[in-house]
């Protein structure tokens, strides 16, 4: 009796098709992830804006009402010293009589944004100044 020995072709994936698929994934992955990086720090900087006109909203309240701007983020009734989500410590100093600077200073994996690590916001007589730069406020 013979018998016959059937040759099904074979089924899965060889090593080196494997290798490659995952050196691909590699490549992909060391492209996308600064550019990732990158967005996540320019959608961290929202924070530091959201605070600073925060504090500018509460400026001007606290002029119309006093005729002076504060000295302290509590006497604006801001108690906690850092943004809403905690990427950046907010300050605020006067400058003179009708100005002050509000400063967000980035903290944590936020202090890696180059360039935008730190956010002023300069306002003279009632006009503001956006610092250091357009780019760092962009929307």
């Amino acid at each position: 009796m013979r018998h016959r020995i059937a040759h099904h072709p074979a089924r899965g994936f060889t090593l080196i098709e494997s290798l490659i698929a995952c050196a691909v994934a590699a490549l992909l992955a060391g492209v996308a992830l600064p550019s990732m990086q990158g967005q996540r720090l320019r959608a961290g900087r929202l924070d530091a804006v959201a605070a600073l006109t925060r504090v500018q909203a509460a400026q001007e309240q606290h002029r119309s009402q006093l005729g002076l701007y504060a000295t302290s983020l509590p006497a604006l009734g801001l108690i906690n010293p850092h943004s809403p989500q905690g990427l950046y410590a907010v300050s605020v100093q006067v400058t003179g009589p009708d100005s002050y600077t509000a400063t967000a200073t980035a903290r944590g994996r936020q202090a890696q944004d180059s360039g935008c690590a730190t956010l002023t916001l300069d306002v003279n007589k009632g006009f503001p100044s956006e610092g250091p730069n357009a780019r760092c406020w962009q929307r």
